[in-house]
């Protein structure tokens, strides 16, 4: 296996690629996967972020959106508190649930060496790997955890299931030790092809209804999935990066629903290599939460209508200067949630007025009315609503997907 990591290195040089540490990836790659870093918290769920792993294995699935004959990993230790010792990685072809195709199993490298370290606050860059993906093809990540890893940086809603087994199964093929599971990321951060001529990848950018929650976990039907999957049913596959934080907000950092949109968008967004567009739809969490709300959400301070659009100014003219094409797209309609109340409402109206109207974004995207209730308009049309008058269901995350695809450039 070390054999095969040192062709990947010398094709790399070949290709002007390099692997290892980076603050931000290297020219002549693409990220064709990705998720957005969190601090470890409790959030809205059972995870294994505030304990960490010891003599553990982790064992996550994640789908490309797009292909490439080579790729590289991106691990994050960005809210860690310690150095975070890999003692080892692999990379295989999925099986279902936990098992991996024992054939395409490959160890992963930093600097050729199969241990190494991510300090606090970093990312790294796996060695280059020869291994062809295509797109919508599924990939599994193994990281051994030797020594104990403080609190984990992790993802909080990954709607997959991850696996964990007490010992070194990196290199398992069946899923027989993998006994424990959860429904988030820990420490994965991005998958990376080789890049090709292709269409320039996008990023979309958002909270939870970005982040899929309320689709069947499991079933890849999330909005950014069914958006790749109708892409490559035409013949055009590009990278699409789910990016989305469930409970984000655009003015509000929180320590368990992630830093805010105006915070995190140079590093989730334009760090990201082959990136040309940006998808935001960010705000009903700034409009729910404004002035108190579930525990988990602190802190709470009241947001107008101006304050949401200055927001959203800025992350247009940080996407602009970075040289990237910005979509915005309409807050979906809430009546009926937690969230409402009539004051809250005409927030919301405000903003999408603006957003509508001003011209600012490159393109816009009515979300509001793809998804609204034609006899209530302020409500999600019941087709589409999971149940909380909030999310969007399967079939609704299938709307947004028809809505948006369209409106991405070519």
């Amino acid at each position: 296996m070390r054999a095969v990591s040192v062709v990947a290195a010398i094709i790399a040089v070949v290709l002007g690629l390099s692997g290892g540490a980076t603050a931000a990836p290297a020219a002549g790659w693409e990220a064709v996967w990705a998720t957005a870093p969190m601090r470890a918290s409790e959030s809205f769920a059972p995870n294994w972020s505030e304990q960490g792993f010891a003599n553990q294995t982790v064992r996550q699935e994640i789908r490309v959106s797009s292909g490439g004959p080579a790729l590289r990993v991106r691990l994050s230790n960005a809210y860690g508190t310690q150095p975070l010792e890999v003692t080892g990685a692999t990379l295989a072809r999925t099986a279902g649930a936990a098992s991996v195709r024992p054939e395409t199993l490959q160890h992963l490298t930093v600097g050729l060496n199969r241990t190494f370290t991510v300090a606090p606050g970093a990312e790294i860059a796996t060695d280059p790997l020869v291994f062809a993906v295509s797109p919508l093809e599924s990939l599994t990540v193994t990281l051994y955890f030797a020594r104990p890893t403080g609190p984990a940086t992790y993802h909080a809603q990954a709607l997959n299931t991850t696996y964990r087994a007490n010992g070194d199964h990196r290199a398992d093929g069946p899923a027989d030790a993998f006994a424990e599971t959860s429904q988030s990321y820990y420490y994965l951060s991005g998958v990376e092809t080789a890049a090709l001529p292709r269409s320039s990848g996008v990023a979309l950018f958002g909270d939870s209804i970005t982040d899929g929650y309320g689709a069947t976990p499991d079933a890849r039907n999330t909005y950014p999935d069914e958006l790749a999957e109708r892409l490559t049913a035409h013949g055009t596959p590009r990278p699409l990066l789910n990016l989305g934080i469930g409970g984000n907000r655009v003015t509000v950092d929180s320590p368990r629903l992630g830093d805010s949109a105006l915070t995190r968008f140079h590093r989730d967004v334009l760090a990201q290599p082959g990136v040309g567009t940006v998808v935001i739809l960010e705000g009903i969490n700034d409009i729910g939460l404004s002035g108190g709300g579930d525990p988990v959400g602190a802190p709470f301070p009241v947001v107008s209508a101006e304050q949401l659009i200055d927001g959203h100014r800025e992350l247009i003219r940080q996407a602009k200067a970075g040289g990237i094409r910005v979509i915005g797209t309409t807050l979906l309609p809430f009546a009926g949630s937690d969230y409402y109340t009539a004051d809250r409402e005409a927030v919301r109206q405000a903003v999408n007025a603006w957003i509508r109207t001003s011209g600012e974004y490159d393109a816009v995207v009515d979300l509001d009315a793809a998804l609204a209730d034609p006899a209530d308009p302020a409500r999600l049309d019941p087709r589409f609503d999971v149940g909380d008058h909030l999310h969007p269901n399967d079939a609704g995350y299938a709307a947004m997907a028809d809505a948006i695809g369209p409106r991405l450039p070519a």
